[in-house]
């Protein structure tokens, strides 16, 4: 039953989950109850801290049907558990859409609009269910089953026989012709109460826990628990003073721990609450207008939206009216949308293409999104401007967004599994030290309780309480250095990945290029072939044709308060022509029947005084020049998957209207005549896009005379854009950032991969990219045109060479890119191949080719064409082949591939920043080197605080285990010395190293775990293990050496002064002071400042530790205070830290013990561990995990060309396998012999029976 009765959630989703079922079990509850008590309650800790141990150790599994628990488990990489309590509801029904007329016990699935009920008061939220269950009291009242997870209701549903989330109206997959029809009339109050049961309150409730909650949350973190652990075993021994100081600093860190989490609740709390709750109309079912509050909203309610504009609190769909919208808040772009009502087919369209289920993706420029900014409406003949609420809540837009914000994903990063695997190693010593002194005790025939206490003190000093603090501080102080250079960063955890980076993809518009367009120039047809191109349209001759005519009406520009504003695009074109754009007022717009709602006319100057024709002229345009207008009738807005917009205008006093179409030029070209479209427009288009201009093409069509005002509000898109007369180009300009190529150049050098993502034309992508340098001219650009399978036919890829820019001839072959395995000396000419491909490419290859996806993103530059998810998908498969990708992007449509990259750089200091990690102040790529720097300094700031803190600990341990020989330890203030005044002055001052000033081509390592890590701290445990020895056993060699006791006095032996044994007894009840002891004291001390100045490193990722003044000063202080009280004992300092008195020889021979310590400690850490093993045994992690991009597979210009020689060198001696998985791939490649595809091949998916994909390659012929 176990296996049968796993369900899986949110199937092929991001948060997919599988879900088990547990009923609550008495006996168990009894036992573990039982056990709580016994264990002092660390038992309820640990099932606090382990969601699956708490509910299998309390439940039995059951049915999910009859769960009253659920466990729930990720799918994901990081495989989560998650709890949840099952509750269960009474509600008049099972189906939120269903009409409460007809439902009894069964739940029949009518749809038809129930009957007004009885008047009444709007019932609470709270008691809704109670009070529809009275007025149906006829009915039985249905049990409902549900749980809550991350904010999100999860329902039972019988007939699937699965828990399911419930979205709104998209769940009833309703075509758009019925939402017109079933869902514009709006919804009785009934009906509305009925459905926010199952909905719940329309809000996006950000709750701000208690002070108290969080500090329960943040004191309940296991390592917290250890410091309790410590704390009271440190009192039980009397070490009262450094319990203090480690409860003083537990405090201070869970006090700035909890004011950084409460000021980000309260800053999210803020933005989403500043528009969350506002007073909206509604329409009843009949037809009356009723005001309600927003959070009554549920999905089937018809808002009305205000005139003067509103926050939107719901995602919603137009089915009335038009809207400008400003959605800066979701895409992150300040440039306002014109939102046009859902297209309603004629009846005889219904069911057809054209009537798609509503879907907000597909249909996204008529839904109103949550949380963006309505400017102003537009309405005809008074009509209102309605909407049907589709989404409320955390279902919509606003809501995902805020919601994955509030439970990310957690980062899987090496570094932080590696500590967890260091800190196991670190419990292991502590348990050889734990057995070892209690063995020790035992035979010394110590008591009982004394045993207890030191053998436990031995783990508290092996894992040191103060870690966290310390990994803490590199990262805040690097996020505070960001802060001073203008990058902003909302989750600290990822600078440290930063630091690993090797791959970063860029937007293109707004990025890498200016975010305007200029007008470049027009190039007009005419009869079927090209005019020479004209600078400009703003021309007395052209001022009355059809071209001029279309760039000044085939756009969504809009006139908010007086300013012109809308698509840059659109502006720069509108501009150009130098007509004037009026819009009709709401006064006017309701006393017309018929008003043209925008009007756009030339200005006097550019009409000629008197009518006069020209051979440019259209005879059909010709009207009275006094009154040249144009009123636009009808606007079918841009869409990115058609890829054009187009516009029903009509000249003032013409009968006819005119259609006018602009987009790209291949599809534009698609829908005119045949005859109409130049025969060298391939070539034409073709020479402008290489040289990186941004081209639209120009289409234009006489509407038939029956085509009336209101035929045409209703006709869809598809029976207008066709047939049209191709009309010309317009060719815009869009500049590379000033920025750009340096910026490029510094990430190449430092062998960091560019990949261009971007939405333009695949031909201007490439321009771009051999422009800014991301393709070198010299460089080859394979083209992968992929096909979906068709007619029987499998899918196939096409491969093209695109030409270069140079006059070489063109290459028909590629020589491979990575110097051949085993040859390296021999000469050989390489190449270097990029892939290009557009978004639909990229679905078929990755649907059809799964294991070529990966090859072609090992070389793939240039992504053209690319949906918002693709370019998600992108990442994510970029990642699958180890790759550590950053994302930058100026916001607009970035947000999910923000998210998703290990680094996701915003350049939009809108709201949609909160979707990335990291937003810059400057508005250019210059900030991505500067972030990876400082993500280099802090993650090799953490390594070196982890290996100091990890050598603190064994140096302390060292020293104890050696002392507990003796059945001594250090004193109380010698711990509180060492630990306060040593450790937490460097540790804190040790982060303080700024980032290197330049981008090397080196990489930090990404985990603890690799060879110069464990190298390091395995060779500085031994040198201080040994000269901790040395000290401890030679001190007792000396002449002078005897049992310590207080009559002893060693620095001056004729003279004896008198104590009582009572008061020895009192003095020294645990054996702290004798020379053993003061010896290894004095050495251990100077070791902790030895391995801080030698860990502490600096060039090629951190400035030098001698610029770091702060550091340099706390060294110095405590060596000279060290050395002071060494060579001049202070009674009052040595009564302090119980350290006795030594014979100055003595002195002299502990100061050359330190001395060959730190001379061994730098030899081998510089001179051993740095240059010699580094360049012979660690050169391998050059390239794997510590070096640069992969060696020349990158298509960055033969990056590290002796890297890749080592690498070959490794390979064929050494039969190394690197560890990235990218690097394993070019491997490959760099010996297959059909590897890069030849220009005059397809390739061809063969489908086969085992799970991915095969295929041939073919010549073609």
């Amino acid at each position: 039953m176990e296996k049968e009765d796993l369900k899986i959630l949110n199937k092929g989703d991001e948060d997919e989950m599988e879900l088990q079922g547990f009923r609550l079990c008495r006996w168990r509850l009894s036992l573990v109850g039982l056990g709580v008590v016994c264990t002092g309650g660390f038992l309820l800790l640990l099932l606090y801290w382990m969601p699956e141990w708490c509910v299998k150790s309390t439940c039995t599994r059951t049915t999910a049907r009859d769960a009253q628990v659920v466990l729930l488990r990720s799918t994901d990489e990081f495989r989560r558990w998650f709890l949840a309590k099952v509750r269960v509801m009474l509600a008049p029904g099972r189906n939120p859409f269903h009409s409460l007329e007809t439902q009894t016990t069964s739940s029949p699935s009518s749809s038809s609009p129930s009957p007004p009920l009885a008047n009444g008061h709007t019932p609470h939220p709270s008691d809704g269910g109670q009070e529809l269950i009275r007025r149906y009291a006829d009915y039985q009242p249905t049990q409902i089953r549900y749980f809550t997870l991350h904010s999100t209701k999860y329902y039972w549903n019988d007939e699937v026989q699965n828990f399911e989330v419930l979205i709104g109206l998209e769940d009833l997959q309703v075509s758009c012709s019925t939402l017109h029809s079933e869902h514009s009339a709006g919804l009785s109050r009934n009906q509305q109460e009925y459905r926010r049961l199952f909905f719940g309150v329309n809000e996006i409730a950000v709750k701000v826990p208690s002070l108290f909650k969080l500090l329960i949350k943040e004191v309940l973190n296991p390592f917290y628990i250890f410091q309790l652990f410590s704390v009271i075993l440190w009192s039980a021994d009397e070490y009262y003073y450094y319990a203090v100081a480690i409860v003083f600093m537990s405090v201070i860190s869970i006090a700035t721990s909890l004011y950084t989490i409460k000021k980000q609740y309260i800053m999210l709390h803020d933005m989403v609450a500043a528009h969350s709750i506002v007073r909206v109309s509604v329409c009843r079912a009949n037809n009356e207008i009723e005001e309600i509050m927003s959070t009554d909203l549920v999905p089937g309610d018809v808002i009305v939206i205000p005139s003067n504009g509103t926050i939107m609190p719901c995602d919603a769909v137009l089915v009335s009216g038009t809207c400008i919208v400003n959605e800066s808040m979701l895409t992150g772009e300040s440039v306002p949308v014109t939102k046009t009502n859902l297209p309603n087919p004629a009846p005889g369209e219904k069911g057809g293409e054209a009537d798609a289920a509503y879907n907000s993706e597909e249909h996204k420029r008529h839904t109103l999104f949550c949380g963006t900014h309505v400017i102003q409406t537009r309405f005809y003949t008074g009509e209102l401007v309605k909407a049907v609420v589709v989404c409320t809540g955390f279902s919509t837009a606003k809501g995902q967004l805020v919601r994955s914000i509030l439970y990310p994903k957690p980062t899987d990063f090496k570094l932080y599994r590696d500590a967890y695997l260091f800190l196991l190693c670190l419990v292991a010593v502590a348990g050889i030290g734990f057995v070892y002194s209690i063995v020790l005790s035992i035979m010394n025939k110590v008591a009982a309780k004394t045993i207890i206490i030191e053998s436990l003190d031995i783990i508290t000093i092996t894992v040191p309480p103060a870690l966290p603090a310390a990994m803490t501080a590199g990262i805040v102080y690097a996020q505070r250095r960001l802060k001073r250079i203008g990058i902003f960063c909302i989750s600290p955890q990822r600078i440290n990945i930063c630091g690993q980076l090797n791959l970063v993809c860029f937007d293109k518009t707004g990025t890498l290029t200016e975010d305007g367009l200029d007008l470049w120039g027009v190039q007009r047809v005419e009869n079927g072939s090209f005019h020479l191109s004209e600078e400009n349209a703003y021309k007395e001759s052209l001022v009355k044709s059809q071209f001029v005519a279309c760039m000044a009406t085939c756009h969504s520009l809009t006139k908010i308060e007086g300013q012109l504003s809308g698509d840059p695009l659109d502006l720069k074109m509108f501009e150009a022509t130098g007509w004037i754009l009026e819009e009709a007022t709401e006064e006017e717009t309701s006393l017309h029947n018929r008003i043209m709602p925008t009007v756009v006319r030339p200005p006097k100057q550019l009409l000629p005084p008197e009518p006069v024709t020209s051979p440019e002229q259209d005879m059909e345009l010709y009207e009275l020049s006094s009154a040249y207008e144009i009123g636009i009738v009808r606007q079918f807005p841009f869409s990115s998957a058609l890829q054009r917009m187009s516009v029903v205008a009509r000249l003032l006093g013409e009968k006819r209207m005119d259609a006018y179409l602009k987009g790209a030029p291949e599809v534009v070209a698609s829908l005119c005549k045949k005859e109409t479209v130049p025969e060298d427009f391939p070539e034409v288009l073709e020479d402008y896009t290489k040289q990186g201009f941004r081209v639209i093409a120009l289409a234009h069509r006489r509407l038939e005379s029956k085509l009336t005002w209101h035929k045409v509000q209703n006709i869809s898109r598809d029976h207008i854009e066709t047939n049209m007369d191709f009309l010309g180009l317009i060719i815009m300009q869009n500049k590379l950032k000033a920025e750009t190529p340096a910026v490029l150049q510094d990430l190449r050098q430092a062998h960091i991969r560019t990949v261009m993502v971007t939405g333009d034309n695949m031909l201007t992508a490439i321009s771009v990219a051999r422009d800014c340098g991301m393709i070198p001219p010299q460089d080859t650009v394979i083209i992968a045109d992929a096909l979906p399978p068709r007619d029987g036919q499998s899918a196939k890829i096409t491969w093209r060479y695109a030409d270069k820019p140079s006059k070489t001839p063109r290459l028909e072959e590629v020589a491979i890119s990575l110097v051949d395995v085993c040859h390296v000396d021999e000469p050989k000419t390489r190449e270097q191949y990029h892939f290009a491909m557009n978004g639909k490419s990229f679905a078929v290859i990755a649907e059809h080719f799964p294991d070529m996806l990966q090859k072609l993103v090992l070389h793939g530059t240039v992504f053209a064409r690319m949906a918002p998810d693709q370019k998600t998908q992108l990442i994510e498969a970029l990642q699958g082949v180890d790759y550590y990708v950053a994302m930058c992007g100026d916001g607009a449509n970035d947000c999910g591939a923000l998210k998703r990259a290990h680094g996701g750089i915003s350049l939009s200091e809108l709201e949609a920043s909160v979707a990335s990690p990291f937003t810059s102040r400057t508005p250019n790529i210059s900030c991505v080197p500067s972030l990876i720097r400082e993500g280099r300094a802090a993650l090799i700031t953490s390594f070196c605080v982890f290996k100091f803190m990890a050598l603190y600990s064994i140096i302390q341990y060292i020293s104890v285990t050696l002392l507990y020989s003796i059945l001594s330890n250090l004193g109380d203030f010698q711990f509180l010395f060492i630990d306060i005044a040593i450790i937490l002055l460097i540790v804190f001052t040790m982060s303080l190293n700024p980032a290197w000033k330049e981008l090397v081509s080196r990489r930090p390592p990404s985990g603890l775990i690799s060879g110069p890590l464990l190298f390091s701290v395995l060779t500085q445990i031994l040198i201080c293990l040994g000269f901790q020895t040395i000290a401890f056993l030679w001190v007792r060699q000396q002449p002078w050496y005897e049992a310590w006791t207080p009559l002893s006095d060693a620095c001056n032996l004729s003279s004896h002064e008198n104590f009582s044994e009572l008061n020895a007894t009192e003095l020294d009840d645990h054996n702290i002071q004798n020379y053993e002891n003061t010896s290894l004291f004095y050495v251990s001390s100077f070791q902790y400042l030895i391995v801080a100045i030698v860990f502490s490193k600096g060039k090629p990722f951190r400035q030098p530790s001698y610029k770091n003044w702060p550091f340099v000063l706390s060294a110095l202080i405590l060596y000279i205070f060290l050395l002071f009280i060494m060579f001049y004992p202070v009674h009052a300092i040595d009564e302090v830290l119980e350290i006795v008195c030594v014979p100055f020889e003595w002195r002299i021979k502990l100061f050359l013990i330190i001395l060959v310590n730190a001379a061994v400690s730098v030899v081998v850490e510089t001179l051993v561990l740095d240059v010699v093993l580094w360049k012979l045994v660690f050169s391998r992690d050059k390239q794997g995990g510590y070096g640069a991009t992969p060696a020349p597979p990158t298509p960055q210009g033969g990056i590290d060309l002796s890297g890749c020689k080592c690498l070959s060198w490794l390979c064929c001696r050494r039969k190394i396998t690197p560890k990235a998985r990218y690097m394993h791939l070019a491997q490959e490649l760099s010996v297959d012999p059909d590897w890069p595809p030849k220009p005059t091949t397809t390739t061809e998916a063969k489908p086969r029976p085992e799970n991915g994909s095969a295929y041939q390659i073919m010549m073609n012929s």
